[in-house]
């Protein structure tokens, strides 16, 4: 009789050594830990039909083919450490761990011979050309060499140059309404010789409702390039035009107005344009502007950006303009009317 076949599930040694921690190859493959080998076949067949360099234009096919290798690499690193498991799962826990090691050391043992499964398969059957065969020997070779480059160009297709960032000067008609703007800006370019040059670049960018100072535009890989490198992002961050009337505070406007001090008792009223055209008129005919008065007007402010047709408020400020000086008779006069007044 045959021994009985030990559970796999709960004899899992530990899987073999890879150059780059798993986790980066799951973020790579956008995967959770874990993930079966279909779910892993059906991630990388998305990402490379998306990040495939045939399909993308000059401008990003660099960007293109640094992200297809990355994906392949993941894969094909992620694909081989379950097959490994699988080999080495019917093996005792100190057999399968001194193969391990032996494979993780570079060495010529069984463990190294036996881990040669999906990887080489897949290269046998690649064009000689392909990045999978190209990733496969290098993460194969028993060689230091092999692994040390493998590793540098595992970290260095993973590196992004720092992102080129400039102001968006907007006025607050135009955060307001929104709007498409054009932007200007200089960037560093990699020529095929491998040289930097500067080049100016023309993009742009539409300005949504609501929008705040502090707000962050990103063009994907519009940065500055470095060789060797992923293309940098263009950040753009709002900034708001002073206005010569009205201020913002969060999502309201606030507008102040100066009232002479005799409209402010017998009444007054005004009239002004919002950032959005329309014409508002405020009348305070049978009350009293008192200092620091606020009238505020509901639903006039800003838009907000998060709640469609949603609109901060519109608070008017009035500020009691007093006379410098007055005469005796003034004085006399103002005493007479106001002495009854509580």
């Amino acid at each position: 009789r045959f021994p009985p076949r030990p559970n796999l599930q709960r004899r899992r040694p530990p899987s073999a050594p890879m150059v780059n921690p798993p986790e980066l190859y799951h973020r790579i493959l956008d995967v959770p830990r874990g993930t079966s080998s279909q779910g892993l076949r059906a991630a990388y067949k998305g990402l490379a039909r998306k990040w495939h360099p045939d399909k993308h234009p000059p401008a990003s096919k660099p960007e293109a083919e640094a992200r297809f290798k990355a994906i392949t690499e993941a894969y094909e690193a992620l694909l081989d450490q379950q097959e490994n498991r699988a080999v080495f799962g019917v093996c005792n826990d100190d057999r399968a761990a001194e193969m391990f090691g032996t494979f993780g050391a570079g060495g010529g043992g069984g463990g190294a011979r036996m881990a040669r499964t999906r990887s080489d398969d897949f290269c046998m059957r690649s064009a000689p050309a392909t990045p999978a065969r190209e990733f496969t020997k290098v993460y194969s070779s028993g060689n230091t060499g092999g692994r040390r480059a493998f590793a540098e160009f595992s970290s260095s297709i993973m590196r992004k140059a720092p992102p080129l960032e400039r102001a968006l000067e907007c006025t607050l008609e135009e955060l307001c309404r929104g709007c498409k703007k054009q932007v200007k800006f200089t960037r560093d370019v990699v020529t095929k010789n491998g040289s930097i040059v500067k080049k100016e670049v023309t993009q742009a960018i539409m300005v949504k409702p609501g929008w705040r100072k502090g707000h962050k535009v990103t063009l994907d890989g519009m940065g500055d390039e470095r060789p060797g490198c992923l293309p940098a992002d263009a950040v753009f961050t709002v900034a708001e035009k002073k206005h010569s009337m009205f201020k913002r505070v969060g999502d309201d406007l606030v507008l102040k107005a100066k009232v002479p001090l005799v409209n402010a008792l017998t009444g007054w009223s005004f009239s002004f344009r919002l950032l959005s055209g329309k014409k508002v008129s405020c009348k305070f005919d049978d009350e009293v502007i008192c200092p620091g008065y606020e009238k505020v007007i509901k639903g006039e402010g800003m838009p907000i950006a998060e709640q469609r047709g949603a609109r901060g408020d519109l608070r008017v400020k009035l500020e009691i303009v007093f006379p410098e000086q007055l005469t005796d008779e003034q004085r006399a006069g103002l005493a007479e009317i106001l002495k009854d007044c509580t």
